[in-house]
């Protein structure tokens, strides 16, 4: 044979049996699991056997020169291989028993170019790839591709000039949305392209068993387990999902349609973050949205946590709300009393080492992320009793908490609450920032009091980015020394870490530097991850997810309110960028397409649903002459956060398309 010799053993199966299987092995008595109950989820619709070689490969047809493997695997202990020449092939067919459209995702490594990954379905080509020369393993996602029931199947791998190895196959429905964005900017539009597809693979098919607890050390796992509505969200030879990078990809889940995912995932974290928890959530849970990924949960006194991560849990909830328009973010007695223990008793439980007068501001323990840690920025030996990003997703929960009391009908909790923000923004900016500009603005205390100053990473970035910051010089001066700083020798190595850059930029009207940030993520997707574990930089899910969001949400500038019926939109499309288009974009039950030319006209198309819609179209500036549909218009101007916009609001119904311009 002369398949590779290298040895790795990193990503779990995602699908490691069928889900038709036996029945499922039990965790591990040291794994916890979070108090959810409910019914086991139906089998998949469309489920591969052995999609990790793990037990000889009795599933899928071998011609020869091919066969199961040792030698190198992505994941456990096994893979196929084909060795180097023609007409070799590694398949298996298997039938629909439901309809549906599915993307098949697998990881391949080669010896040389020729080789080719494809799907027939009934016999015929539905979709192909010709994969490169990488000794390194790479994911490769083929579909969507449409089935029927009894469709029949054939995930095959063949032959080329050189080896080829496979491993880990998964099935993943395709997303419930279908956005497709179109520009001026080509590179725009091929990088959407990517992102949707991309982000897409990552999404479990309920009902499929496969393993939980996998990880690095245990490649295995402890068991299996019935996967539910989740998707992958952290590294990827681990079989979970991450309350932090969850939180961060929610927006680009939310444009693909991923609804359900994010409120079971969403749910299983909040049913994790009990009292005897002090009311951290786990950091990390299996895709059975049960139990918690035990790399990371040792027991209830040694698990990690970090204080961000609640609060920006808090905050992500109120904005699946916003997108969705789904009342149980609401009305879940579970969901509610999380929203109210994370920004009530988990404050009070978590503040006592600095005294802020009488605000409150939950802190970390510095004693590492296993005893909770106040920074995501977990490179850093600081012993950081409070830090910048857990400060400012504390001030984004309580906006949020006021939000959503509104929304139910709680006045009083939510002026309660809009109080609370309001003072920890004030004693943000007057006392706990210090006086400082740029390199010399405060953005963590350590557990003896020391202010901390200079680059932070994390807890840099997302004090701007969490608008904690008040607007002004200071804010543009932090944010010249944050790009200044991630540019030159202070860069993370991570691209996870960059992947917030472009939020930070947009949030605060920069759209010239936030693309600039997307444009240089993009560009390393197929540079090897600094985790070799982990594949190309493109292989770790929060890069496609994240830049699904800062297109619509950055660039086009979509503030959805479902519930409100009411769709906010701002062009922030970069210089040199003429126009840029998204269709098939979901908010509650309806669908648009909105453009965007320049910054000065924007148009909106309401392509389905059942009511109209408010349209609040933003411009930045003061403008004399605003149209809609060409008709002159009465235009207010308002500031928000230290930015003065021109703004039109307009209805728009079902099937109707509005033009807003100004001059």
């Amino acid at each position: 044979m002369t398949h590779s010799s290298r040895s790795r053993t990193t990503l779990l199966s995602a699908v490691a049996l069928l889900a038709t299987l036996a029945p499922l092995a039990t965790a591990q008595p040291s794994v916890a699991k979070a108090p959810v109950t409910k019914a086991p989820a139906a089998p998949a619709l469309l489920a591969v056997g052995e999609p990790g070689f793990e037990t000889g490969g009795a599933a899928w047809e071998f011609t020869s020169g091919t066969g199961v493997a040792t030698n190198n695997p992505h994941s456990g202990n096994r893979l196929a291989y084909l060795d180097a020449g023609s007409g070799m092939k590694v398949s298996q067919t298997v039938a629909a028993t439901g309809r549906g459209a599915y993307v098949v995702s697998a990881w391949i490594a080669t010896g040389g170019p020729g080789g080719r990954y494809v799907l027939r379905v009934n016999g015929a080509d539905a979709a192909s790839l010709d994969l490169p020369s990488s000794a390194n393993y790479r994911r490769y996602t083929l579909g969507a591709i449409t089935l029927a029931p009894g469709d029949r199947l054939e995930i095959a791998f063949e032959s080329g000039q050189g080896w080829v190895n496979a491993d880990d196959v998964m099935v993943s429905p395709a997303a419930p949305a279908r956005p497709r964005v179109t520009s001026s900017d080509p590179q725009a539009a091929e990088m959407f392209g990517w992102a949707t597809r991309k982000a897409n693979s990552w999404v479990q098919s309920p009902g499929t068993v496969g393993p939980l607890n996998a990880d690095e050390r245990q490649t295995g796992g402890t068991g299996s387990g019935v996967y539910a509505p989740s998707y992958w969200a952290g590294y990827a030879n681990r079989s979970g999902y991450y309350s932090r990078d969850m939180t961060h990809q929610l927006g680009g889940a939310e444009v693909l349609g991923l609804r359900a995912e994010d409120k079971e995932m969403l749910r299983a974290f909040a049913a994790s973050a009990t009292a005897r928890h002090a009311y951290y959530p786990a950091w990390a849970l299996n895709f059975d949205n049960r139990t918690y990924l035990s790399i990371d949960y040792r027991s209830p006194d040694l698990f990690v946590r970090e204080v961000p991560a609640v609060f920006e849990l808090v905050q992500k909830a109120e904005e699946a709300y916003r997108w969705s328009g789904d009342r149980s973010y609401l009305d879940e007695p579970a969901l509610w009393d999380f929203y109210r223990h994370a920004t009530e008793e988990f404050v009070a439980l978590h503040d006592g080492k600095k005294d802020n007068g009488g605000v409150r501001v939950a802190e970390g323990t510095g004693r590492g992320i296993f005893q909770g840690v106040a920074s995501y920025n977990e490179q850093s030996d600081e012993p950081l009793a409070e830090a910048g990003d857990a400060i400012g997703s504390q001030y984004q929960a309580y906006r949020a908490m006021a939000s959503l009391a509104r929304a139910k009908g709680d006045r009083e909790t939510a002026a309660r609450f809009e109080r609370r923000a309001r003072d920890l923004k004030a004693y943000f900016n007057t006392t706990w920032s210090g006086g400082g500009s740029g390199a010399d603005m405060v953005r963590g205390y350590t557990t003896d009091g020391r202010a901390l100053t200079g680059w932070g990473k994390e807890n840099s970035w997302f004090m701007p980015m969490k608008q904690i910051l008040a607007p002004g010089a200071r804010r543009e001066a932090y944010l010249d020394y944050i790009d200044a700083q991630a540019e030159g020798a202070g860069r993370p190595d991570n691209i996870e870490a960059l992947t917030y850059l472009p939020d930070t930029f947009f949030t605060n009207n920069r759209p010239d530097t936030a693309w600039k940030w997307m444009r240089q993520i993009y560009a390393q997707k197929d540079v090897q991850h600094v985790n070799t574990r982990q594949g190309t930089n493109g292989d770790y899910p929060e890069v496609s997810f994240t830049l699904v969001s800062q297109t619509v949400q950055g660039l086009m500038g979509v503030s959805p309110d479902a519930p409100a019926r009411t769709l906010t939109t701002q062009s922030r499309l970069p210089s040199g960028m003429e126009w840029l288009s998204v269709e098939d974009l979901r908010v509650g039950d309806s669908a648009f397409t909105l453009r965007h030319d320049t910054r000065r006209r924007s148009t909106l198309t309401h392509t389905s649903g059942t009511a109209p819609y408010t349209w609040e179209a933003r411009f930045p500036g003061v403008h004399s002459a605003v149209t809609v549909d060409g008709v002159p218009r009465p235009a207010r101007t308002e500031t928000i956060d230290g930015t003065t916009f021109t703004t039109v609001r307009t209805r728009v119904a079902p099937g109707r398309t509005v033009t807003v311009e100004v001059r």
